[in-house]
């Protein structure tokens, strides 16, 4: 009696309430893991089922975005049908699509790297939305699909650029165009900047180390600071060891816009003293032996030794004559000027774009790129000055200049360069 009046039943109740728990809970787990590997299994088999699976992947199909854009760069070859093939809709569209571009008048020539966009809805009867094509560095037009007709609408659109004003000096240690490359000016200004000095600066001949040359231009930049396009030259200035050649821009009357020096008289020649840039007088005008055919004859023109590829430009406006091949010449171009003066331009490794028989050239336009076709021993310009029908040395020919500026218009123009002068001062103190 006395050992169960010393157990406390209170406490024997907790004992045995933990063990029934203790039993109650292992069987739950062993009930609840035996259900759970019974639910994995039931999961592993369906996974496995080959009708989900292809359920599964017709769900991820129709996860691919609804909306879709294709870039393009115009190759060489292309053409708007070719690159309008490469996209995914149908024929009905594509032909709308190339309609839309036809009717637009600046887009009557595709030129190599083009930028086109097209915007896809595929959820839309017709896929495209909209779609633009760069028609300069600066510009676009834009395309946008109209709903009620499905047809689109073309907007022309400028893009987001910043118009910088460059100044660049250098003395000259090697060539022109490498000093000018060295500070990163682009090849397109050194070309138009030996352009204006081409009527009266022979480059190989006239410039010599340690002369120097300033040029203030214009840059366009994007939103990364990177220059995109160039624009105009503002002012030039060409020191040579006993003269400076300045020029300025400017414009004499709406949309007229010419180089002049500091008296008012246009650097603008008939003609200009050489249609290439960095070539080797190589062969003067006169009776020498022909390097080929080996005997004495007459060497009607001058020649120009440079790389192959160089660019050769029109030496004047005028009219092309002939523009294919030239038996001994190889290929060359022949232009008519005016009633007195046609020049040739022969051993060309190529033409210049949309140079053919009657196509009209602006005086530094590009028409051809040096070669060695015809009768050649090496890659050379063969460049011939014809006046009133006989061939004359084009190295010692008087040409006109252009216009010069007199009366209101010279005040006008002096005014213009005042504001060139006080440009140019404060760019030179920016970079000191």
């Amino acid at each position: 009696m006395k050992f169960f009046k010393e157990i406390n039943f209170k406490e024997l109740a907790i004992f045995f309430w933990v063990i029934l728990v203790s039993i109650l809970g292992v069987f739950i787990f062993s009930v609840y893991s035996k259900n759970k590997n019974e639910e994995i299994k039931q999961i592993r088999d369906s996974l496995n089922n080959i009708y989900l699976i292809k359920t599964i992947k017709e769900i991820n199909n129709n996860l691919n975005p609804r909306f879709k854009t294709f870039y393009y760069n115009s190759k060489p070859g292309d053409t708007y049908q070719s690159i309008i093939n490469k996209l995914d809709i149908n024929n009905g569209e594509k032909k709308l699509l190339l309609e839309t571009i036809l009717n637009e008048k600046s887009l009557e020539i595709l030129r190599i790297n083009k930028k086109f966009t097209f915007e896809f809805d595929d959820l839309s009867v017709l896929k495209i939305k909209q779609f633009k094509i760069e028609t300069d560095k600066k510009n676009e037009i834009v395309f946008k699909k109209i709903q009620s007709t499905n047809k689109f609408e073309a907007s022309k659109i400028k893009k987001n650029f910043t118009k910088k004003i460059v100044y660049r000096e250098t003395i000259i240690e090697d060539s022109l165009y490498r000093s000018a490359i060295n500070l990163g000016i682009t090849p397109n200004i050194i070309i138009e900047f030996a352009r204006l000095y081409g009527f009266q600066v022979d480059f190989q001949r006239d410039i010599w180390k340690n002369d120097s040359f300033q040029i203030i231009y214009e840059e366009f930049v994007n939103d990364n600071d990177k220059v995109v396009d160039t624009g105009e030259i503002i002012f030039a200035n060409l020191k040579l060891r006993d003269s400076d050649l300045q020029l300025y821009k400017y414009e004499y009357k709406k949309n007229k816009i010419d180089y002049f020096d500091e008296n008012g008289k246009s650097i603008k020649k008939t003609l200009m003293k050489t249609p290439i840039n960095g070539a080797r007088l190589s062969s003067s005008f006169g009776k020498r032996k022909h390097p080929i055919l080996g005997y004495t004859k007459m060497h009607t023109g001058t020649d120009f030794a440079a790389p192959t590829g160089t660019p050769i430009m029109a030496s004047g406006d005028g009219k092309i004559t002939k523009a294919g091949w030239c038996g001994g010449g190889g290929n060359c171009v022949k232009i008519k000027h005016n009633n007195t003066y046609q020049t040739v331009y022969a051993h060309m490794s190529k033409f210049g774009r949309g140079i053919k028989k009657g196509t009209r050239v602006k005086q530094g336009q590009i028409i051809g790129y040096v070669g060695s076709t015809g009768l050649s021993t090496g890659p050379h310009l063969h460049y011939e000055v014809i006046e009133n029908g006989r061939k004359i040395n084009s190295q010692k020919l008087k040409l006109p200049s252009g216009k010069i500026l007199k009366g209101d218009e010279r005040k006008k123009f002096e005014v213009s360069k005042i504001k060139i002068d006080v440009l140019k001062s404060n760019l030179i103190s920016e970079l000191n």
